[in-house]
């Protein structure tokens, strides 16, 4: 797939900029603070509908604007596709396909697909294991955009759940009774069961992305190092179960609800469930997170990332676009040579740096290069 266009309306500090992409690799050099990342992030958005820089839409649109807009033009292997997103400060989002709206986010993830590889990615390491679910939780979205639903579902079970559960918390403290009672309302077993539903789909779904996902991660890892360390991924679900049967899942989810009954309503909160999962990484089998050097963890990332790519194009038939979002001066010249080597022409790469010493002369030869200052790229 190929970036023709990116259009952007008074979207973070553009207040209206058209690119046209006309290579491969294109680099967008420029001071920090200028504009570069949020190019990147606009990307971001089509593919994946989410920023891991913002989590409201009035944080991504001009300041004074009631309006933003990201509008792309992409070339696939079946055609030519036009993709728009409008973000309003207040009210909801307006997507479009070949200029159709949409009613579901669905019918528009997995049109544009992107990996993106920034500094903040090192929390993928040693951040909370929240970090770690919603990088799973986002490549899901790119290679089964039914995904997004499922997890929606979810969340939403979880939320009307925690509800009840801090209602029967609240109820309990404020009885005089020295024995609180136990009497399971029926409403909590309707959402018992949906809890073990829904949260069975997203355990099964990532348990095999990360199947998929952990040999091609060991391959790069084990090219980047020198065959000198071994790395391993686990997932480490709240419910497990021994197979893939959707019943056996859902079963043991009950199981387990029940076994937590009583420290649930104590607590007022839901325990069991894929939002207290957790992905772990081992080096040499030792964890990451607290031993690994900072240049282990570097490897580390930068493998998941070459792993991302391979795995998303093998499910979609297609490259993905790679987003370097000033990742080179955080790598030694050995990560930044297997980096560059991995990419070559065939990925299409949007790259932000300040500085252009990284890339060799033929690098610099083959990309665009395009100047970013203050909102406005030349």
């Amino acid at each position: 797939m190929f970036l023709k266009t990116l259009h952007l309306r008074s979207f973070r500090n553009y207040a209206e900029q058209q690119v046209e992409f006309q290579a491969q690799k294109t680099i967008l050099v420029g001071n920090n603070a200028q504009g570069k990342s949020n190019l990147l992030e606009a990307v971001e958005l089509l593919a994946t509908l989410k920023s891991h820089r913002a989590t409201r839409d009035r944080d991504l649109i001009l300041e004074g604007a009631v309006a933003g807009q990201i509008l792309a033009t992409l070339e696939r292997l079946h055609g030519e596709s036009e993709l728009s997103i409008t973000l309003r400060s207040s009210g909801r989002r307006t997507l479009s396909l070949n200029q159709e709206a949409l009613r579901r986010q669905i019918d528009f993830l997995g049109v544009l697909n992107a990996v993106e590889f920034s500094s903040l990615d090192l929390e993928l390491v040693r951040g909370a294991p929240e970090c770690r679910r919603n990088w799973l939780d986002a490549l899901l979205v790119q290679i089964e955009p039914v995904y997004a639903h499922i997890l929606h579902q979810y969340q939403q079970v979880l939320r009307q759940r925690n509800a009840l559960l801090k209602e029967i918390r609240q109820k309990e403290m404020a009885a005089p009774t020295s024995s609180p009672d136990r009497t399971m309302p029926n409403s909590q077993l309707e959402w018992d069961r949906q809890l073990a539903e829904f949260g069975s789909r997203v355990t099964r779904r990532r348990a095999r992305v990360i199947d998929r996902l952990a040999p091609l991660a060991q391959a790069w890892h084990e090219s980047i190092s020198g065959k000198t360390e071994l790395l391993e991924i686990h997932y480490i679900p709240n419910v497990s179960c021994v197979d893939d049967d959707p019943a056996s899942v859902q079963q043991a989810f009950l199981e387990k609800i029940e076994q937590r009954r009583i420290a649930e309503q104590q607590l007022g909160t839901s325990v069991v469930g894929p939002h207290r999962d957790e992905v772990e990484f081992r080096i040499n089998h030792t964890l990451a997170k607290s031993y690994g050097s900072q240049g282990q963890q570097r490897t580390l990332v930068l493998a998941l990332k070459l792993a991302e790519l391979k795995l998303i194009e093998e499910v979609v038939g297609e490259s993905p676009l790679l987003l370097l979002d000033d990742v080179l001066a955080e790598l030694d010249p050995n990560r930044q040579n297997q980096l560059l080597d991995a990419i070559q022409d065939r990925f299409q790469t949007l790259i932000t740096t300040t500085h252009l010493n990284s890339f060799d002369a033929q690098w610099l030869k083959s990309s665009q290069i395009l100047s970013v200052k203050a909102g406005a790229i030349a």
